[in-house]
């Protein structure tokens, strides 16, 4: 991890307004659609992967195709139910769910790459589904860290969130082309075994969840795909820094290539967690930053900004489920213009064009 104090990102986010609410007589939607993906269907059309949550915070993923308004995305038509909770691994006693799904498409293999949140017995952890049309998903399964001795603990323990592929092949750590994975594990075991605390890997002092990538060798996947479920050579990326990230950070959107390098949206949180770990007990803001990362080295963070480039200013980003919550989840080009679809509130999905500033 290696950043360049003093710098730039040299791009900005406007809100356009909201592009998806939940229907009232929706009985999938009654506590929220949310934190979408992204994505284009064979034909071209663009869709959306909102998270649904039903009663009883029971999520899904949804398929919902965009609709524009003088070439700007401005509503969506629903097209149904994209991921179930349908494993018994993505189901608890308590909760139950596929959350959060982030898409990349990676035209090298021809696939969709959904990672997303499978809220099962021991809380969230990661997993991935596969789609070569965006329509019909075969899940890989969960996803594996193996074990790497110098970290002095299996990655594996630890409840994961904000996961996204690189659209293409990067450098990995041998200098082997690799397709990478953004991820964010949280250290703390204490939510389901009381007392047993903070467990931080070595050489890691900041017990705040922060970016971590890890790699899968593109030989490996070209052998078998399966591989893509086994991750290797995990290492920091980026931690807390600035003051609207006081509390934790997690990647956003799958990272765009711009000429400065991977572009990737991020989210930062600040306020206070109350002990437990209802989101609805509390008292913060999530905003959204953005970083520069190294195309020949995705660890080595170029720039990024102090201050958040999007923060909740509206009644639909102050007021919802969660209060105060812009969260960025997916970004599309459309006629050559950047857009960002974002979670607002735990309870709507907003849109943001993207732009250059210099």
């Amino acid at each position: 991890m290696t950043t360049q104090a003093g710098t730039s990102v040299p791009y900005a986010l406007t809100r356009l307004g909201v592009i998806m609410s939940p229907e009232p007589d929706n009985e999938f939607e009654t506590e929220g659609v949310l934190n979408p993906a992204s994505g284009r269907t064979q034909d071209g059309r663009l869709h959306l992967l909102p998270r649904l949550v039903a009663q009883g915070n029971v999520s899904r993923v949804g398929l919902a195709e965009v609709t524009y308004a003088d070439g700007v995305p401005h509503g969506v038509v629903r097209r149904g139910i994209a991921l179930s909770p349908d494993e018994g691994w993505e189901r608890g006693l308590n909760n139950a769910g596929v959350e959060d799904p982030r898409v990349t498409w990676v035209p090298s293999l021809g696939l969709h790459l959904m990672t997303y949140v499978a809220y099962g017995p021991l809380g969230p952890k990661l997993a991935l589904a596969v789609s070569d049309d965006l329509l019909t998903w075969h899940r890989m399964g969960p996803l594996h860290f193996e074990y790497q001795p110098d970290l002095d603990t299996d990655l594996n323990l630890f409840p994961n969130k904000d996961a996204v592929f690189f659209p293409e092949a990067v450098p990995g750590p041998d200098g082997e082309p690799a397709y990478a994975m953004l991820h964010r594990p949280m250290w703390d075991l204490g939510w389901f075994r009381p007392g047993e605390g903070v467990h931080l890997p070595a050489g890691l002092e900041d017990e705040r969840p922060g970016i971590w990538v890890s790699y899968v060798p593109v030989a490996s996947v070209d052998r078998d795909l399966r591989a893509l479920v086994h991750l290797h050579d995990h290492q920091l990326v980026a931690l807390s820094a600035y003051p609207f990230e006081e509390l934790k950070i997690g990647a956003g959107p799958p990272p765009l290539r711009v000429d400065e390098g991977w572009l990737l949206i991020h989210h930062g949180v600040s306020g206070h967690i109350p002990p437990g770990w209802d989101p609805r007990t509390q008292q913060v803001t999530y905003g959204a930053g953005a970083m520069l990362l190294d195309p020949l080295d995705v660890t080595r963070v170029l720039a990024r900004t102090s201050e958040p480039v999007l923060v909740p200013e509206t009644d639909d980003e102050r007021t919802g489920t969660v209060a105060n919550v812009v969260f960025p989840t997916a970004i599309e080009r459309v006629h050559g213009q950047a857009y960002v679809f974002y979670g607002m509130a735990d309870a709507r999905i907003g849109v943001a064009r993207l732009d250059p500033t210099t």
